[in-house]
């Protein structure tokens, strides 16, 4: 790699080539070796340029972040790195005026050189400048040497013993420090790097794991949360060497049963402790002695060491820490870039004591101390009370007040009543507050200056707070509101995702439409992403190259084409396509056959994005729940019409006729769709809540449906007869499309396509329908969103929203309007769908609501502990 003479890089960044043909990143299917990457980033050193100039760089997991990130190491400009997009990255662009701004647009790193020189004096061996992760937004930023980087990365990769057959998965950001210490140990050893930003809840990051072969995933607290949303416990991952944990304090409980997990599964767990300030890593907890003392960070790491300090008031001791990583010191402003070191220890702020076995504890912390009453009180220890009382809380304070913010339905004055007894403190100085979710940081963190405005926003009800969901607004609120308000919950937490709140893509479409609107765009996967990472997208201008006309020329026309048209999700399109086009059809406006069969794909495919994550039984209960709203409203349709016409029969009613009606096609089979439909679904929920058909489900993702599509195919082409009466078997178009969504390569399209091209044609003697079919299907693999006019979007909505309702009404609604015109009833029978969808959805959330509320009081029934005489007072949760 080349590297400018005058300037002195981070020496694992500036030796990549020494690796080889080792390969370095795995990204989109596809892999760099380590000399590629070198070549590449040497590529970006010479567009920076040979004068050392202060690089900022909004960073997230893809390669051309990874090559800007490297190249500035390389090559010794200072850099600053910010998370993507947003007012925190405006803000500090804006406080620090950096030379460079770099972006990726389009999957291309783009560099806004905004002068050729540099107006900063920068230290010689600054290397990094990073947000602390509790000053996000602010102009307080760590100054890290290009001495620590390579040190702590050393460290991180000889405790966890990083060889060149690594790889890890990058489930954190790369502008998080955490995150970054993954990158910098991984490329240092020789490892490679899964480079992906797809959420652990995704069964996308699952089958990347199985695919590359992914040895390791770094986890932050609320990721064990997630975890357990997604099975973990049951899954198969042959590969898995070892996972790490950092980011907060792990309860031990979980830290215990984890190590015990991995013990059983043949992995290894990493409880590990850190701070910005260090560079990442000062501590970790041999995995051997995890499960023995679950509540230690553990010992420091190699080159690093602690000491306890006495604090004057308290009984335990400051932890000290000292190490070639610890930071040179803060920055405030651009002029602190010329400090050298200011810090020669780090001053961790934590309390802590050591065991008999030198393992070190953190015990609390020294600033989250208030003084009520000429009494020091640990917030910590408040938190650990109220979580042995069976509430998650998060605590904050003055020497006036305690405030703390409580999820879930507790009784807040019995709560609040039993804390200040246990800390002794006045009934009036304990405040809580009950919210839908705990404020938090981007990194999951507990947001306290958030749980301490709490008091400030609302009165206190004698102590108790106010309603739930009076946590602070903004872009997190808009998306866990919409949450609440699509799906009818009132219990949606940071970490809770669309799918594991029960949503399904009859409410999908709902839910996608108003969070575009509420965070000016969705990014892929966002079904699967907790709520805590829902953020809106950069409202900030477009970026410019060095040909700074034609970036904003391009810019104009991406504008004007943007203000006409904006794109919408495949498979929301097809749904509002397909029912107008079974509509008309039915009806005789116009003929075109074909596109109940690609609906027929379009349930597979969101049958794999909605309703195969979690346990196997909580998957089957979601599984249950969306049959039982496609049945509900089909039958009180389809009953009402046997009531009152002579054209159905009783095996209608119960959505038999496929299965005991006449062969052939008659006015019995109108509603095939819909019964076929619920005998696939209830087939597939009885199929993987067998334990061996689920774990090879998990195991082989995309392999599994296509072994469903074979075996159908083999009576679609008569090698096995059975008897289907109607439309035939249709199994293999359900199971294609649920292989579609599951395909994460180009070679897995490219064979779903080849499948398609085989199976399809000859279906029907019509065929332009099957052509429809074809061209349906192949959409749906190939194109995740298409272009509709935005004056479109909102009806193209509530056509898909509505499409199974129009389906099942229209057929007793167009024959009264038929005489007056067929465009007309085509219009009325869409109106009557929409209609009846609006209605029917408030009902049965209604029904599920008091189902639910009659469920969560049995059980608080069941949990109700008498009052103790020797300790707090038992709590009805």
């Amino acid at each position: 790699m080349t590297i400018q003479p005058d300037l002195a890089g981070v020496s694992f960044a500036a030796g990549l080539a020494r690796f080889g043909d080792r390969t370095a990143v795995h990204f989109n299917g596809q892999s760099m070796s380590y000399r590629d990457l070198a070549a590449r980033v040497d590529e970006i050193v010479h567009s920076l340029g040979g004068v050392r100039r202060l690089v900022a760089l909004e960073a997230d997991n893809t390669l051309p972040s990874l090559l800007v990130y490297l190249a500035a190491l390389a090559a010794g400009h200072p850099l600053l790195i910010l998370p993507p997009g947003g007012q925190a990255a405006e803000a500090l662009v804006a406080a620090y005026d950096p030379d460079v701004v770099a972006r990726v647009t389009d999957g291309v790193p783009v560099l806004d050189v905004r002068r050729e020189g540099t107006r900063h004096e920068l230290h010689p061996g600054l290397a990094l400048l990073v947000n602390t992760s509790g000053s996000t937004g602010s102009p307080k930023l760590v100054r890290l040497s290009a001495e620590g980087v390579q040190a702590n990365a050393a460290a991180i990769a000889r405790y966890l013993h990083l060889r060149p057959e690594d790889k890890a998965a990058t489930t954190l950001p790369l502008s998080y420090c955490y995150g970054m210490s993954v990158v910098n140990s991984h490329l240092l050893a020789g490892a490679s790097l899964a480079l992906t930003d797809t959420s652990i809840v995704d069964p996308c990051f699952w089958e990347l794991v199985r695919a590359e072969g992914v040895t390791s995933f770094a986890a932050v607290p609320y990721t064990f949360e997630l975890l357990e949303r997604v099975g973990f416990a049951e899954m198969e991952l042959p590969s898995l060497r070892y996972i790490t944990q950092a980011g907060g304090r792990l309860d031990p409980d979980r830290v215990r049963g984890y190590a015990e997990l991995g013990r059983r599964r043949g992995w290894d767990f990493f409880v590990m402790y850190g701070q910005t300030e260090a560079t990442a890593r000062m501590a970790y907890l041999p995995p051997d002695l995890a499960a023995l003392h679950p509540q230690a960070v553990g010992v420091p790491v190699p080159g690093g060491s602690f000491r306890l300090e006495p604090v004057p008031g308290l009984d335990d001791c400051e932890l000290v820490y000292s190490g070639r990583n610890v930071m040179l010191g803060y920055a405030e402003r651009p002029e602190d870039l010329a400090l050298g070191r200011t810090v020669q220890e780090l001053r961790t702020g934590d309390l802590a004591r050591c065991t008999p076995e030198g393992l070190y504890e953190i015990v609390g912390r020294r600033s989250r101390f208030v003084k009520i009453v000429g009494l020091r009180l640990d917030l910590g220890q408040v938190e650990r009370l109220l979580t042995g009382l069976g509430v998650s809380a998060a605590a904050a304070g003055t020497d006036e007040r305690i405030v703390a913010a409580v999820e879930g339905g507790h009784d807040l004055p019995l709560l609040a009543k039993t804390l200040a007894h246990d800390l002794g403190v006045p009934r009036r100085t304990i405040q809580l507050q009950p919210v839908e979710a705990i404020p938090r940081l981007d990194n999951g963190k507990p947001d306290y200056p958030a749980v301490l405005a709490l008091a400030a926003d609302h009165h206190d009800l004698d102590g108790a707070g106010l309603e739930p969901g009076a946590d602070a607004a903004g872009p997190v609120d808009d998306a866990r509101r919409i949450f609440a308000e699509v799906l009818e919950r009132e219990d949606v937490a940071d970490t809770d995702t669309f799918v594991s709140l029960g949503g399904d893509s009859l409410s999908y479409v709902a839910a996608s439409v108003r969070l575009e609107r509420a965070l000016g765009g969705l990014p892929n996967g966002w079904h699967l992403m907790p709520v805590c990472e829902l953020q809106p997208r950069s409202e900030a201008g477009g970026l410019l190259s060095g040909d700074t006309a034609r970036g904003r020329n391009a810019g104009r026309v991406r504008k004007w084409r943007q203000r006409l048209l904006a794109p919408m999700e495949t498979g929301i399109v097809l749904r509002a396509v397909a029912i107008v086009f079974i509509i008309s059809t039915h009806i005789g406006w116009f003929s075109w056959e074909g596109t109940a069969h690609v609906l027929m794909a379009v349930a597979g495919f969101n049958f794999a994005r909605f309703q195969l994550g979690g346990t196997r039984r909580g998957r089957l209960r979601r599984q249950l729940k969306t049959i039982a709203r496609i049945v509900v409203p089909s039958v009180v349709v389809i009953g009402l019409a046997f009531a009152v016409t002579d054209t159905y029969s009783w095996a209608n009613v119960f959505l038999l006729n496929a299965v005991l009606g006449p062969e052939g096609w008659s006015d019995f089979s109108r509603f095939w769709f819909v019964e076929v439909l619920v005998h696939i679904l209830l087939g597939v929920a009885a199929l993987l809540a067998i334990p061996a058909a689920d774990k090879a489900q998990r195991r082989w993702p995309w392999a599994f449906p296509l072994a469903i599509v074979g075996a159908d195919l083999l009576v679609r082409f008569h090698i096995i007869d059975l008897p289907f009466p109607g439309q035939g078997p249709v199994l293999w178009l359900f199971a294609l499309g649920w292989a579609a969504a599951a395909s994460r390569t180009l070679w897995h399209r490219a064979a779903v396509t080849a499948i398609a091209l085989l199976a399809i044609p000859g279906l029907f003697d019509d065929e332009y329908r099957n052509a429809t079919i074809l061209a349906g299907v192949i959409v749906l693999v190939w194109i995740s969103k298409l272009p509709v006019p935005r004056g479109l979007h909102r009806f193209t909505a509530l056509l898909a929203s509505s499409s199974l309702y129009a389906y099942v009404t229209h057929w007793l609604v167009y024959p009264l309007f038929d005489q007056a015109g067929k465009g007309l009833a085509v219009a009325i029978s869409l109106a009557v769908g929409i209609g009846y969808w609006a209605v029917a959805t408030r009902a049965m959330s209604a029904i599920e609501r008091r189902l639910g509320a009659w469920r969560r009081n049995a059980r608080g029934r069941r949990r109700e502990v008498p009052p103790s005489s020797s300790g707090p007072l038992a709590l009805q949760t």
